[in-house]
């Protein structure tokens, strides 16, 4: 009951659809983003995208940080306004960032942001995957078993194409 109320109080505002192609993900973890007062409304506003970016250790502070994520300028901000990719941190426990850390390091995994949302208590959440790259093969091998089920649920259902 609490899980199914939490999923409806998430509002997704960006989702990184390619990285479920690209990756092979094998734990979601959920972690905090320090976000300026511009970028929280641009985000409300949507039109954020987390495409190109990733998450990875800072040389000099340590922690985790989100690269590259696009958040465009809040207009009504005026000089108080933020650059659009700019690094942000992200807010784990310490044994997750150094368990994430030496995953990255020694197994040859990525951090990937899978989506951008808005908790039920209104925080910005960002859900990141400890994933794996897929070589060419592998996602012809997803491709065709996606295409597979979606022909066998049309032949189920008795459509005609």
């Amino acid at each position: 009951m609490a899980d199914k109320k939490r999923e409806e109080a998430r509002k997704y505002l960006t989702e990184n659809r390619k990285a479920r192609h690209n990756y092979h993900i094998e734990a979601r973890y959920e972690a905090g983003v320090i976000l300026k007062g511009s970028e929280v409304k641009s985000l409300r506003g949507g039109q954020s995208n987390i495409a190109e970016a990733y998450a990875g250790a800072n040389a000099q502070g340590g922690g985790l940080w989100l690269y590259n994520a696009y958040i465009p300028e809040y207009k009504q901000a005026n000089r108080e306004n933020h650059e659009p990719r700019r690094p942000r941190q992200l807010l784990l426990h310490a044994r997750e960032i150094a368990k994430l850390s030496q995953e990255v390091t020694r197994g040859g995994m990525t951090l990937v942001p899978l989506s951008i949302y808005f908790n039920e208590r209104g925080m910005a959440k960002v859900e990141i995957g400890l994933a794996k790259g897929k070589k060419l093969h592998d996602k012809r091998a997803s491709e065709k078993e996606r295409d597979w089920n979606r022909e066998k649920s049309r032949v189920l259902r008795g459509d005609k194409r």
